[in-house]
C-alpha cells in the first residue's frame, strides 16, 4: 500500500502537532476525519506513530526517525504542483487572519485593508485580538501573520525583522514634566501607567531605575495601547510606548512626547508566520504587502 500525498499531508500535522485534534484544526478537517488518516498511515506504515501515554500522544521512535524527511517531502510536493500557478490577485479569494500588536491594528490596519483590497478584492482580512502567544495559533494555521517583540524559539516559525522602536513618553499637555528638563529622578516621581494584556504593573523600567537608586510607583495597568493613550490625555499618568507605533495616534490625541531618560534597548518589530506558508504565493504576497505597510512606521516623519 502506497501513501497518497493527502496522508503525506496528514502524517506531517500528525508528526508536527502530537495529537489528532491539532492535526485536525492545521488541516481544517474533523477530527473523525483526521483519526480514519491516521488509522490509514497506521496500516500503511506498520507502525502506529502516536500511542496514548496517559492523556498525551507520543510518536514512536519510527515517527520521530520520519518527521524530518516526511516534512520536506510534503513542502517539496506542495511546491512542485503549484510552480505552475501563477498568483492571479484579481481573483484570488481567501481569509487570511492578522493578529498584531494593538498598536501596530491601530496604526497600520487602515492601510493595510486598502491594499489588500485594491490588489485582491476577493480577499477578506481578520483583525485578530492579540493572544499572550501566537505559536500556537500559528502552527495550528488559524493565525496566517503575527507580530512580536523577539524572534521566534521554534524553528517551524518563521520571522521577519522590520524595523527597531524606541520608548518614548506620552502625558498630557500642561503635565509638569513639561515644565524643565527631565532627568530620571523627574521621571521616577510622577505617577506612572503600564501597558499589559495581563495587568502587570511592574516591566523593565522598573529594574532600569532600580539599578540607578530610583523607584517609581505605578497608579494603574491598562490592557491595550488605545486605552493607555486616553488615560494619558485625560490624567496625569506617564506612559512610556514604542515611538514610531504609536505617533500616530499620540498626535491625533495632541500628546505630548518626551525622551525617556534611560538607557534601554530598542525594541525590535518582527513579523511571524508558519514554515508550511513560506512557498505558498498567496501567503508571500500578503507577506510583502504587511512589510511594506509596517515599514512606513520607520520612515522618517518628514519624508
Amino acid at each position: 500500500m502506497q501513501l497518497d500525498l493527502n496522508l503525506l499531508t496528514a502524517l506531517d500535522a500528525l508528526l508536527e502537532e502530537g495529537s489528532v485534534a491539532g492535526a485536525a484544526a492545521r488541516l481544517h478537517v474533523t477530527a473523525p476525519a483526521m483519526s480514519r488518516s491516521l488509522g490509514r498511515i497506521r496500516k500503511a506504515t506498520g507502525d502506529q506513530i502516536l500511542v496514548r501515554t496517559g492523556r498525551h500522544m507520543t510518536p514512536t521512535t519510527r515517527a520521530l526517525a520520519m518527521r524530518t524527511q516526511v516534512h520536506t517531502l510534503v513542502q517539496e510536493a506542495h511546491q512542485l504542483l503549484s510552480a505552475q500557478t501563477e498568483l492571479d490577485l484579481a481573483t484570488l479569494e481567501r481569509v487570511f487572519t492578522v493578529r498584531w500588536h494593538d498598536a501596530l491594528t491601530t496604526t497600520c490596519g487602515t492601510a493595510l485593508i486598502a491594499a489588500v483590497h485594491r490588489q485582491a478584492p476577493g480577499v477578506q482580512l481578520r483583525l485578530a485580538a492579540e493572544p499572550g502567544d501566537d505559536t500556537p495559533e500559528l502552527r495550528r494555521g488559524e493565525v496566517d501573520l503575527a507580530s512580536s517583540a523577539g524572534p521566534p524559539s521554534l524553528p517551524d516559525i518563521r520571522h521577519r525583522l522590520i524595523g527597531c522602536d524606541r520608548l518614548v513618553l506620552a502625558i498630557r499637555p500642561g503635565h509638569s514634566l513639561t515644565e524643565q528638563p527631565i532627568t530620571a529622578e523627574r521621571y521616577a516621581a510622577a505617577d506612572h501607567l503600564t501597558v499589559s494584556r495581563r495587568g502587570r504593573l511592574h516591566n523593565r523600567i522598573d529594574d532600569a531605575l532600580t539599578a540607578l537608586g530610583h523607584e517609581r510607583r505605578v497608579i494603574a495597568s491598562a490592557p491595550t495601547t488605545a486605552t493607555a493613550l486616553q488615560l494619558a490625555r485625560d490624567t496625569d499618568l506617564v506612559v512610556a510606548l514604542p515611538d514610531a507605533a504609536t505617533r500616530s495616534a499620540r498626535h491625533q490625541l495632541g500628546l505630548i512626547t518626551l525622551p525617556l531618560p534611560l538607557d534601554l534597548p530598542e525594541v525590535p518589530l518582527h513579523l511571524l508566520w508558519h514554515q508550511r506558508y513560506d512557498n505558498d504565493p498567496a501567503h508571500a504576497w500578503l507577506r510583502e504587502t504587511a512589510t511594506r505597510t509596517l515599514r512606513t512606521l520607520f520612515t522618517p516623519p518628514n519624508q
